[in-house]
Protein backbone atom coordinates (compact mmCIF):
# COMPACT_ATOMS: atom_id res chain seq x y z
CA UNK A 1 0.00 0.00 0.00
CA UNK A 2 1.21 3.39 -0.97
CA UNK A 3 2.27 5.94 2.27
CA UNK A 4 1.23 9.06 -0.32
CA UNK A 5 -2.21 10.37 1.90
CA UNK A 6 -4.15 10.97 -1.19
CA UNK A 7 -3.97 7.28 -2.32
CA UNK A 8 -7.54 5.80 -1.80
CA UNK A 9 -7.96 3.27 0.95
CA UNK A 10 -9.81 0.11 -0.31
CA UNK A 11 -9.35 -3.33 0.70
CA UNK A 12 -7.51 -5.87 -1.74
CA UNK A 13 -8.64 -9.24 -0.58
CA UNK A 14 -11.18 -10.80 -3.58
CA UNK A 15 -12.62 -12.40 -0.56
CA UNK A 16 -13.90 -9.68 1.30
CA UNK A 17 -16.08 -8.28 -1.89
CA UNK A 18 -17.58 -11.96 -2.57
CA UNK A 19 -18.86 -11.79 0.98
CA UNK A 20 -20.35 -7.99 0.97
CA UNK A 21 -22.33 -8.66 -2.39
CA UNK A 22 -22.91 -12.76 -2.78
CA UNK A 23 -25.48 -12.87 0.56
CA UNK A 24 -26.90 -9.13 -0.57
CA UNK A 25 -28.04 -10.77 -3.87
CA UNK A 26 -29.50 -13.73 -2.30
CA UNK A 27 -31.42 -12.07 -0.28
CA UNK A 28 -32.63 -9.36 -3.03
CA UNK A 29 -33.07 -12.58 -5.29
CA UNK A 30 -35.19 -14.66 -2.45
CA UNK A 31 -37.40 -11.38 -2.15
CA UNK A 32 -37.48 -10.01 -4.86
CA UNK A 33 -35.89 -6.48 -6.41
CA UNK A 34 -36.89 -3.10 -5.16
CA UNK A 35 -35.09 0.07 -6.04
CA UNK A 36 -34.45 0.45 -2.37
CA UNK A 37 -31.95 -2.37 -2.51
CA UNK A 38 -29.42 -0.07 -5.16
CA UNK A 39 -29.08 2.59 -1.90
CA UNK A 40 -29.28 -0.17 0.15
CA UNK A 41 -26.60 -2.00 -1.39
CA UNK A 42 -24.26 1.05 -1.98
CA UNK A 43 -24.58 1.88 1.82
CA UNK A 44 -23.92 -2.02 2.74
CA UNK A 45 -20.40 -1.44 0.86
CA UNK A 46 -20.11 1.68 2.43
CA UNK A 47 -20.03 0.23 5.63
CA UNK A 48 -17.70 -2.45 4.83
CA UNK A 49 -15.36 0.21 3.27
CA UNK A 50 -15.43 2.08 6.64
CA UNK A 51 -14.84 -0.68 9.07
CA UNK A 52 -11.97 -1.69 6.74
CA UNK A 53 -9.62 1.78 7.31
CA UNK A 54 -10.33 1.49 11.31
CA UNK A 55 -9.37 -1.27 11.55
CA UNK A 56 -6.46 -1.45 9.89
CA UNK A 57 -5.64 1.59 12.03
CA UNK A 58 -5.47 -1.08 15.14
CA UNK A 59 -2.58 -2.36 13.05
CA UNK A 60 -0.21 0.48 12.18
CA UNK A 61 0.71 3.45 14.01
CA UNK A 62 1.73 5.66 10.30
CA UNK A 63 -1.04 6.87 8.20
CA UNK A 64 -3.43 6.36 10.70
CA UNK A 65 -4.70 10.11 9.39
CA UNK A 66 -5.32 8.73 6.20
CA UNK A 67 -6.80 6.14 7.38
CA UNK A 68 -9.20 8.17 9.57
CA UNK A 69 -10.05 10.52 6.82
CA UNK A 70 -10.97 7.65 3.92
CA UNK A 71 -13.01 5.98 6.68
CA UNK A 72 -15.18 9.04 7.40
CA UNK A 73 -15.51 9.64 3.58
CA UNK A 74 -17.17 5.89 3.07
CA UNK A 75 -18.65 6.70 6.03
CA UNK A 76 -20.93 9.39 5.36
CA UNK A 77 -21.24 7.96 1.70
CA UNK A 78 -22.84 5.23 3.55
CA UNK A 79 -25.07 7.24 5.86
CA UNK A 80 -26.33 9.31 3.08
CA UNK A 81 -27.54 6.06 0.98
CA UNK A 82 -29.12 4.84 4.22
CA UNK A 83 -32.22 7.08 4.25
CA UNK A 84 -33.94 6.12 1.76
CA UNK A 85 -34.16 2.19 2.72
CA UNK A 86 -34.62 3.55 6.34
CA UNK A 87 -37.65 5.45 5.61
CA UNK A 88 -38.84 2.86 3.75
CA UNK A 89 -38.17 0.60 6.28
CA UNK A 90 -37.30 1.72 9.82
CA UNK A 91 -37.06 -2.11 11.53
CA UNK A 92 -33.26 -2.23 9.50
CA UNK A 93 -32.49 0.19 12.10
CA UNK A 94 -32.35 -3.05 14.46
CA UNK A 95 -29.60 -4.50 12.22
CA UNK A 96 -27.83 -1.51 13.86
CA UNK A 97 -26.53 -3.47 17.26
CA UNK A 98 -26.34 -6.43 16.21
CA UNK A 99 -23.55 -5.64 13.46
CA UNK A 100 -22.06 -3.24 16.31
CA UNK A 101 -21.31 -6.16 18.87
CA UNK A 102 -20.41 -8.01 16.13
CA UNK A 103 -17.73 -5.41 14.98
CA UNK A 104 -16.62 -5.49 18.53
CA UNK A 105 -15.89 -8.81 17.96
CA UNK A 106 -13.91 -8.39 15.43
CA UNK A 107 -11.90 -5.06 17.12
CA UNK A 108 -10.99 -7.02 19.93
CA UNK A 109 -9.16 -9.92 18.19
CA UNK A 110 -7.12 -7.43 15.77
CA UNK A 111 -5.98 -5.15 19.30
CA UNK A 112 -4.89 -8.92 20.61
CA UNK A 113 -3.34 -9.67 17.18
CA UNK A 114 -5.53 -12.87 17.02
CA UNK A 115 -7.63 -11.72 13.80
CA UNK A 116 -6.75 -15.07 11.99
CA UNK A 117 -8.69 -17.39 14.70
CA UNK A 118 -11.59 -19.24 13.21
CA UNK A 119 -14.51 -17.61 16.18
CA UNK A 120 -13.43 -14.08 14.78
CA UNK A 121 -13.90 -15.52 11.34
CA UNK A 122 -16.80 -17.09 11.75
CA UNK A 123 -18.49 -13.76 13.53
CA UNK A 124 -17.43 -12.22 10.09
CA UNK A 125 -18.93 -14.07 8.12
CA UNK A 126 -22.32 -13.93 9.94
CA UNK A 127 -22.05 -10.12 10.27
CA UNK A 128 -21.31 -10.17 6.08
CA UNK A 129 -24.48 -13.22 5.72
CA UNK A 130 -26.99 -10.30 7.52
CA UNK A 131 -26.44 -8.07 4.72
CA UNK A 132 -28.68 -10.80 3.09
CA UNK A 133 -31.55 -10.26 5.51
CA UNK A 134 -31.51 -6.50 5.11
CA UNK A 135 -31.84 -7.03 1.84
CA UNK A 136 -34.86 -9.41 1.99
CA UNK A 137 -36.57 -7.59 4.50
CA UNK A 138 -36.54 -4.21 2.19
CA UNK A 139 -37.83 -6.62 -0.78
CA UNK A 140 -40.52 -8.65 0.93
CA UNK A 141 -41.47 -5.80 3.73
CA UNK A 142 -41.65 -8.43 6.95
CA UNK A 143 -39.11 -10.48 9.06
CA UNK A 144 -40.11 -14.28 8.30
CA UNK A 145 -38.38 -17.78 8.40
CA UNK A 146 -37.23 -17.76 4.52
CA UNK A 147 -35.10 -14.62 6.05
CA UNK A 148 -33.52 -16.86 8.40
CA UNK A 149 -32.54 -19.46 5.48
CA UNK A 150 -30.98 -16.58 3.39
CA UNK A 151 -29.07 -15.76 6.74
CA UNK A 152 -28.19 -19.55 7.43
CA UNK A 153 -27.41 -20.62 3.96
CA UNK A 154 -24.83 -17.38 3.34
CA UNK A 155 -23.11 -18.44 6.81
CA UNK A 156 -22.70 -21.93 5.64
CA UNK A 157 -21.49 -21.23 2.50
CA UNK A 158 -18.53 -18.98 3.77
CA UNK A 159 -17.84 -21.20 6.72
CA UNK A 160 -17.09 -23.79 4.17
CA UNK A 161 -14.48 -21.50 2.16
CA UNK A 162 -13.31 -20.22 5.78
CA UNK A 163 -12.13 -23.71 6.58
CA UNK A 164 -11.23 -24.59 2.93
CA UNK A 165 -9.16 -21.65 2.87
CA UNK A 166 -7.28 -22.52 6.30
CA UNK A 167 -6.30 -25.81 4.94
CA UNK A 168 -4.57 -25.12 1.94
CA UNK A 169 -2.32 -22.36 3.85
CA UNK A 170 -2.04 -21.81 7.58
CA UNK A 171 -3.25 -25.28 8.52
CA UNK A 172 -2.25 -27.38 5.62
CA UNK A 173 -0.13 -29.54 7.17
CA UNK A 174 -2.79 -30.01 10.53
CA UNK A 175 -3.80 -33.59 10.29
CA UNK A 176 -6.66 -32.67 12.94
CA UNK A 177 -7.64 -29.76 10.72
CA UNK A 178 -7.80 -31.23 7.65
CA UNK A 179 -10.45 -33.74 9.57
CA UNK A 180 -12.24 -31.26 10.85
CA UNK A 181 -12.93 -29.50 7.46
CA UNK A 182 -14.17 -32.38 5.20
CA UNK A 183 -16.54 -33.34 8.19
CA UNK A 184 -17.97 -29.41 8.41
CA UNK A 185 -18.04 -30.08 4.29
CA UNK A 186 -20.37 -33.56 4.64
CA UNK A 187 -22.44 -31.56 7.53
CA UNK A 188 -22.98 -28.57 4.31
CA UNK A 189 -24.44 -31.04 2.18
CA UNK A 190 -26.69 -32.60 5.05
CA UNK A 191 -28.34 -29.32 6.82
CA UNK A 192 -30.09 -28.36 4.20
CA UNK A 193 -31.74 -31.69 3.50
CA UNK A 194 -32.15 -31.93 7.44
CA UNK A 195 -34.47 -28.23 7.22
CA UNK A 196 -36.49 -29.29 4.11
CA UNK A 197 -34.19 -27.59 1.38
CA UNK A 198 -32.85 -30.42 -0.23
CA UNK A 199 -32.13 -28.93 -3.21
CA UNK A 200 -29.80 -26.51 -1.78
CA UNK A 201 -27.60 -29.28 -0.80
CA UNK A 202 -26.06 -29.06 -4.74
CA UNK A 203 -25.09 -25.58 -3.86
CA UNK A 204 -22.53 -27.37 -1.01
CA UNK A 205 -21.31 -30.38 -3.13
CA UNK A 206 -18.58 -27.92 -5.17
CA UNK A 207 -17.40 -26.71 -1.72
CA UNK A 208 -16.95 -31.10 -0.82
CA UNK A 209 -15.31 -31.87 -3.76
CA UNK A 210 -12.81 -28.98 -3.53
CA UNK A 211 -12.16 -29.46 0.00
CA UNK A 212 -11.64 -33.37 -0.66
CA UNK A 213 -9.36 -32.99 -3.67
CA UNK A 214 -7.00 -30.00 -2.92
CA UNK A 215 -7.49 -29.58 1.21
CA UNK A 216 -3.77 -29.95 2.70
CA UNK A 217 -2.27 -29.54 -0.77
CA UNK A 218 0.01 -26.47 -1.77
CA UNK A 219 -2.21 -23.46 -3.46
CA UNK A 220 -1.01 -20.60 -5.44
CA UNK A 221 -3.38 -17.93 -3.72
CA UNK A 222 -4.36 -17.15 -7.45
CA UNK A 223 -5.67 -20.73 -7.82
CA UNK A 224 -7.42 -20.54 -4.56
CA UNK A 225 -9.33 -17.12 -5.40
CA UNK A 226 -10.27 -18.46 -8.70
CA UNK A 227 -11.71 -21.51 -6.96
CA UNK A 228 -13.35 -19.29 -4.54
CA UNK A 229 -15.18 -17.41 -7.32
CA UNK A 230 -16.02 -19.92 -8.77
CA UNK A 231 -17.78 -21.47 -6.00
CA UNK A 232 -19.28 -18.03 -5.19
CA UNK A 233 -20.57 -18.00 -8.60
CA UNK A 234 -22.40 -21.37 -8.29
CA UNK A 235 -23.87 -20.89 -4.94
CA UNK A 236 -25.52 -18.03 -6.04
CA UNK A 237 -27.08 -19.76 -9.09
CA UNK A 238 -28.48 -21.93 -6.67
CA UNK A 239 -29.92 -19.65 -4.50
CA UNK A 240 -32.49 -18.28 -7.30
CA UNK A 241 -34.28 -21.58 -6.37
CA UNK A 242 -35.02 -20.47 -2.73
Amino acid sequence: MKTNTHTIVIPHEHGGWAMVSVPFLVGMIASGPQWLHLPLFVAWLGLYLTAYPLLQSLKRNANRHRLYKWAAIYGTVALICLIPPVLGQTSLLFFGPVLGGLLLVNIWHVRHKVERSLTNDLCAMLMFSLGGAAAYLIGSGHWDYRMAIVVLFSFLHFTGSTFFVKSVFRERTNKRWLMLTRLVHILLILIPIVIGYPWMSLAYVYSAVRTFIYSGRTLRPMKVGIIEIIGAVQFLLWSILL
